[in-house]
């Protein structure tokens, strides 16, 4: 496979393969676009089946946080890496501390921080062999895990969303279906809860869904049923791809917004949904929350000015609503373009 020529290559400036054999380490690290600052982005550690299943998200997810960095008006490009094998079972002290050497030998080009499969803890271990990664302990100086800003801004994002296109200022009565109840799905549920929000939940683990019935008295649907549920609001909080031309002809919700990268398994995806008038917010930009908060990390982190600029969010979904509008183009069309002339200006 030619990286060059690959499908969801898009001018990225590097892309390194990491293999450690003492360890079994096995990553790639993919930097997008550094012209608004050095690279900063998740390590996700994942079972990928084939390498090029991870040469494509590696390759796609980099290319979003180019344009979730820009969006989110911060001095930073846009990178990410993934670690190949299961975080339950492969995950050791030995392969985090060889794959933070790699990062280290990029000399600040790219900085790591938590992502899915990954914790502040891992964070921690990285961090003995390289100053470039963020979200550690808050024990150690990081600002601990991201996700709680990530739901924040998606909480944000689901209000703007449901102002512009239901014209209610209050989530009271909305009805909203979360698909994924990991960390920012179960945050984003609890935030969805204290508004007064309907909620239906699904989870491919049955013990969390369970107890988020319980907990906050949701209904809950099986993985499958959740796209064809008469919904509101439908966020996807799982991983990438959700939205193709299997699910979307299901969909019954007006709203699409949630915490997953790479909603959209084609670019295409983003017309069949404005043809079926279903409101779509970008991911990388409602989902930037975590993104923000870790760029505050330091001696001088201030929680109030991160939440001020996490929930900002609110008014760029607005902006990208009336800017799609107003030129005719779908809501991802106009996201990218506004990015693009921010990241392209340098």
């Amino acid at each position: 496979m030619s990286i060059f020529d690959a499908h969801d290559f898009d001018g990225h400036e590097q892309v390194t393969f990491c293999y450690d054999a003492a360890s079994g380490l096995k990553a790639i690290i993919a930097i997008h676009n550094t012209n608004l600052g050095p690279a900063l982005g998740g390590c996700r550690f994942w079972p990928y089946a084939t390498e090029e299943e991870a040469i494509k998200d590696v390759l796609r997810l980099s290319r979003g946080m180019t344009y979730k960095a820009a969006l989110a008006n911060l001095e930073l490009g846009g990178g990410k890496s993934v670690i190949i094998g299961d975080p339950h079972k492969d995950k050791t002290p030995e392969k985090l501390r060889a794959f933070g050497r790699f990062v280290e030998r990029l000399g600040g080009l790219y900085s790591t921080a938590e992502d899915v499969g990954t914790n502040p803890k891992d964070m921690s271990i990285i961090g003995e062999v390289t100053s470039h990664v963020v979200g550690r302990e808050a024990k150690e100086g990081g600002s601990g895990d991201p996700s709680i800003m990530t739901a924040l801004g998606v909480f944000a994002g689901i209000r703007a969303c449901v102002f512009y296109k239901m014209g209610k200022d209050s989530l009271h009565g909305v009805r909203v279906g979360v698909e994924g109840l990991g960390h920012v799905g179960i945050d984003l549920v609890r935030r969805l809860s204290q508004a007064g929000a309907s909620l239906v939940v699904t989870d491919i683990d049955q013990s969390v869904v369970q107890t988020v019935v319980h907990q906050y008295g949701a209904t809950a649907v099986g993985p499958d049923e959740i796209f064809s549920t008469n919904i509101d609001v439908f966020v996807p909080c799982a991983l990438g791809g959700i939205l193709n031309d299997e699910t979307i002809p299901q969909l019954k919700c007006k709203i699409i917004a949630g915490s997953a990268n790479n909603q959209l398994a084609e670019p295409y995806h983003a017309t069949a949904l404005e043809k079926r008038e279903i409101l779509y917010a970008p991911d990388y930009l409602i989902n930037a929350g975590g993104l923000i908060n870790v760029t505050y990390e330091g001696p001088d982190y201030d929680i109030a000015a991160v939440k001020n600029h996490v929930e900002s969010i609110y008014y760029t979904l607005l902006e990208i609503f009336e800017t799609a509008k107003t030129f005719h183009m779908t809501t991802s069309e106009a996201s990218d373009r506004l990015a693009r002339e921010r990241f392209s200006k340098k």
